[in-house]
């Protein structure tokens, strides 16, 4: 197993089949990989969904949480199950390319030579509402001015990257949003590459810009604090 795709969902019983037929068709047969979506405490019918996906994908994981606990956790969740040591992530909703996993894959993998790395898509032409496009502007300008993590768009969610690297980090509800910056606190680099991206065609999405710009304040002074209070050592050797 060469590589596990983590795709939290919420609510997206009609997007599960396109989505899931989609990332098996762009991997194709030569690469080994795994299909692992965790459930958070859906109250549709995106169980039944998932059911009828793996009749038609039989390696297809399901991992279901009982009560919706965020998108944060649900990442968490898919990359503790997986059983490929490089992860990709993606949202459910159909709005991620899957041809695009490909290209962000082997670019990690060529770059994983020079030392730890993690690969993280940047949409090009956002498909939503002129509102959400503004305040994810106006978020990013202050995210980077702040954490100088130089991503321009980190709520993509397509992101490539090693499971043991990523169960390194600190965990906290909202630290899908800081990715980049989490992972250079620990040390490796990040590249970032233009991905495409799709109008929603079902359902509606999770959140508002005002409870996602509240939230992104306080999470931010988090990981302010995070980043002056972690230290690591030049070297680690064994006598």
């Amino acid at each position: 197993m060469q590589l596990s795709v983590v795709i939290p969902v919420h609510n997206e019983a009609e997007n599960i089949a396109a989505v899931s037929d989609e990332v098996a068709a762009a991997l194709g047969d030569d690469v080994a990989f795994e299909l692992v979506f965790v459930d958070d405490g859906s109250t549709d019918g995106t169980a039944a969904a998932l059911q009828a996906a793996r009749r038609r994908h039989p390696g297809l994981r399901v991992v279901r949480h009982a009560a919706r606990t965020g998108q944060s956790a649900a990442i968490r969740t898919g990359v503790r199950a997986a059983a490929a040591p490089w992860i990709v992530t993606m949202d459910g909703d159909g709005q991620n390319d899957p041809a695009d996993i490909r290209p962000l894959v082997e670019l990690a993998w060529q770059q994983a030579a020079d030392g730890p790395v993690m690969v993280a898509g940047l949409r090009r032409k956002r498909q939503d509402s002129w509102s959400r496009k503004l305040a994810t502007r106006v978020a990013n300008g202050i995210r980077q001015a702040l954490l100088k993590d130089g991503c321009t768009d980190t709520g993509c969610s397509l992101k490539v990257f090693r499971r043991d690297a990523f169960l390194d980090l600190p965990y906290f509800n909202g630290m899908h949003r800081f990715l980049p910056a989490l992972f250079q606190m620990y040390r490796h680099r990040c590249h970032y590459r233009p991905v495409n991206h799709r109008p929603r065609r079902h359902g509606a999405t999770k959140y508002t810009n005002w409870r996602r710009a509240l939230i992104g304040i306080a999470d931010l002074r988090g990981v302010l604090w995070l980043k002056r209070r972690t230290v690591l050592p030049d070297t680690v050797a064994e006598d």
